[in-house]
């Protein structure tokens, strides 16, 4: 991965494009190239056979310029940095700043190429690339310009677990303008890969992180509540106005959180719209609760009431049985008989 810094001082990160895929993506280059260039110069010796040596060594020495140097120059700089074989290889050529080569770029790299490439069979081309950090030829060098990867194997998506639902919608007063970016980016690892963890050193690492964003925040952390339950909610509550702040205050579609109206996290909902936020009552997930106790504990916060038994009937005389004239009410099936 290169780090390649804009003018706008925009970090970004793009792949380089590795000698084995250079070399396919020239050699195809090369086979369209030659097939053009002799197809082209048989059509001219065929037309011109009447001419003396001078001009058909001066037409070879055009066509070899406008074919095999001129025409990649104009498909770099029309298709900005993409030629058939770049194409086929899922490979650009873009500037040192991550923005799409011009004309100079193209005319740099073609004539730099013509020395490096044809003429020494891509030795000098393949030398340098496996010389220079970032895999660049000569031509590269001299134009400014970077071959990377536009085509990068997809990998595996780890998701933030969500947070207990007691704890979602808690920490919307919290100000989170002063925890870095490289905290933020410690957290998630660790709440994506806290599964993977020995729940030791897992529990530890969250206590630790924990810490860091109390101190960063300035607000002390619930009392009773795991370590990493603090960290998800509040990564949730981070995710949840950037939600806002890009989507506005219908978010992204998801059903409202409590106190968080149009909240992202994880897949799932946990609340509705008329729910209210409150304590932290719902049983903590197994993998928030600590492993040194012996069994997590069923609730954090003030137990729930328990709801009162509806009155019992007063003992009075049994109902009379309808009269054998009448018959009772039968419940619908929605089956009718046949006539």
């Amino acid at each position: 991965m290169s780090e390649l810094v804009t003018g706008e001082a925009v970090a970004l990160e793009l792949r380089p494009a590795k000698l084995p895929s250079r070399a396919l993506a020239v050699l195809i280059d090369m086979v369209v190239a030659w097939s053009a260039y002799l197809a082209v110069t048989l059509g001219l010796l065929a037309t011109a056979g009447s001419l003396d040596d001078a001009a058909v060594a001066a037409i070879a020495v055009a066509t070899f310029v406008l074919v095999l140097v001129g025409v990649p120059i104009a498909v770099e700089t029309l298709s900005h940095g993409r030629s058939l074989g770049k194409l086929a290889c899922g490979l650009r050529v873009v500037r040192d700043d991550g923005g799409p080569i011009r004309f100079r770029h193209a005319l740099v790299r073609g004539a730099v190429g013509v020395v490096e490439i044809l003429m020494t069979f891509g030795v000098v081309a393949c030398i340098a690339s496996l010389v220079s950090e970032r895999g660049r030829r000569l031509g590269d060098v001299f134009a400014g310009t970077l071959v990377v990867r536009e085509r990068v194997p997809a990998g595996r998506t780890e998701c933030v677990p969500a947070p207990p639902p007691g704890l979602v919608g808690r920490f919307a007063e919290l100000d989170l303008s002063a925890v870095p970016d490289g905290l933020w980016l410690a957290v998630r690892q660790y709440l994506t890969r806290m599964g993977q963890l020995d729940p030791q050193v897992g529990w530890a690492m969250a206590e630790r992180l924990a810490n860091d964003v109390v101190a960063r925040t300035g607000a002390p952390a619930p009392e009773g509540v795991p370590p990493a339950a603090f960290l998800a909610a509040v990564v949730h509550e981070r995710q949840a106005r950037e939600a806002r702040r890009a989507f506005g205050e219908q978010g992204v579609g998801v059903a409202p959180v409590a106190g968080v109206p149009g909240a992202v996290g994880t897949p799932g909902a946990w609340a509705g719209p008329g729910q209210q936020p409150g304590p932290f009552s719902p049983p903590v997930p197994p993998a928030y609760a600590d492993p040194r106790s012996p069994a997590p504990p069923a609730s954090y916060g003030p137990p729930a009431a328990t709801p009162a038994q509806p009155p019992q009937p007063a003992a009075g005389p049994a109902p009379t049985p309808p009269p054998a004239s009448e018959e009772p009410a039968r419940p619908s099936t929605g089956f009718v008989p046949p006539a």
